[in-house]
């Protein structure tokens, strides 16, 4: 840790040479989580990781008492996704530097296969997972057959890898993929063999009822560690009919709009423990800011609404509301803070 001096926070995402060469606090995408740092005596920096130059992000971030990563895990056009960073961010977490998100932790909550983990928890409705895709050609057919379905593969952005299937006439399917929308009838068969890709180089495929009440709209509910920052509102269009138009821009609020004061106190004071428990983590291996997506489900005996959780996001979570940069600050100056007393602790 620094003395006396400001500590040190990299604030990490991706770009090329130049994006590295330029960046600077103010003029950054990320200048409301700089701002903030400033305000909680924290000294933001810059670190832009370049695909191909492991080394040069490494000697950066080992000067640094916290860093803070904004990269998405799924594959872009260009390099990999988020193996070669992960691996430098691994060795800079092993040598005592804060790291949120830490890879770990991305693996055990940010991908879809927590809905299964965390299906018992009261926030997941009736969730299964598919490992192989022989489990998936027997299992499947029969919940379709119930009703109409939302696949998803474990990971996932933008819509990619998320269908929406449910029974037509004869032996068909009617399918929709959130990505373009179109819907397309195909044999279940012909469904199940194209889906044998989603396996083929570890994948696996979520498996959940398609909520009714989908187009009354999703809440997106933030969190700096285990407090709520924040929530988001969005009309989703993603699996309605096409006539339903694109879906506008999401809106934000603060962790104190009453609207939200139910789901607030189920997450705080029921959900983020159980969820922390099932998946081994401690509370403050949770990222410094992160979201869990919502929809509605059917009311309960009193007419209150369910909440039933599509996906958490653990890492490049923003825009984010405006509360919350100095929520996850807070977090981040607390977690530094705690890790001093403890090495002085150690030292006595």
């Amino acid at each position: 840790m620094s003395g006396s001096s400001p500590l040190k926070v990299a604030v990490v995402w991706r770009g090329d040479a130049q994006a590295r060469a330029e960046a600077r606090p103010e003029s950054s995408r990320f200048a409301a989580v700089f701002s903030a740092l400033d305000r909680h005596g924290l000294a933001g920096e810059p670190a832009v990781w370049v695909d191909g130059e492991a080394d040069v992000l490494r000697a950066q971030l080992m000067a640094m008492d916290a860093v803070l990563v904004w990269v998405n895990p799924v594959a872009e056009d260009t390099g990999d996704a988020r193996g070669t960073l992960d691996a430098v961010l691994r060795e800079v977490a092993a040598a005592g530097i804060l790291v949120s998100g830490h890879p770990d932790v991305i693996d055990r909550m940010g991908t879809k296969e927590v809905l299964v983990r965390t299906r018992d928890m009261g926030w997941v409705t009736d969730t299964h997972l598919y490992a192989s895709h022989a489990a998936f050609a027997a299992e499947f057919p029969g919940r379709v057959a119930e009703g109409p379905r939302v696949l998803k593969r474990s990971r996932g952005n933008g819509g990619i890898g998320v269908w929406k299937v449910e029974r037509a006439a004869g032996p068909d399917v009617l399918v929709q993929e959130a990505r373009d929308r179109i819907l397309h009838t195909v044999s279940l068969d012909a469904f199940l063999a194209e889906r044998a890709l989603d396996f083929a180089v570890g994948g696996t495929l979520v498996d959940q009822p398609f909520q009714a009440r989908h187009l009354e709209g999703m809440i997106r509910c933030y969190v700096s560690g285990t407090r709520v920052a924040g929530f988001g509102t969005q009309h989703v269009t993603a699996l309605a009919s096409p006539e339903h138009g694109r879906a506008p821009p999401r809106l934000y609020f603060g962790p104190e709009d009453e609207r939200f004061q139910r789901l607030r106190g189920l997450m705080e004071a029921d959900w983020i423990p159980r969820m922390v428990g099932l998946l081994s983590l401690e509370p403050d291996d949770l990222p410094v800011i992160w979201d869990a997506d919502f929809l509605l489900g059917s009311r309960d005996a009193v007419s209150e609404d369910t909440y039933v959780l599509c996906e958490i996001n653990a890492s490049s979570v923003y825009p984010i509301p405006d509360e919350a940069h100095d929520t996850l600050a807070a977090t981040t100056l607390r977690r530094l803070a705690e890790g001093r007393d403890r090495c002085a602790e150690r030292r006595v």
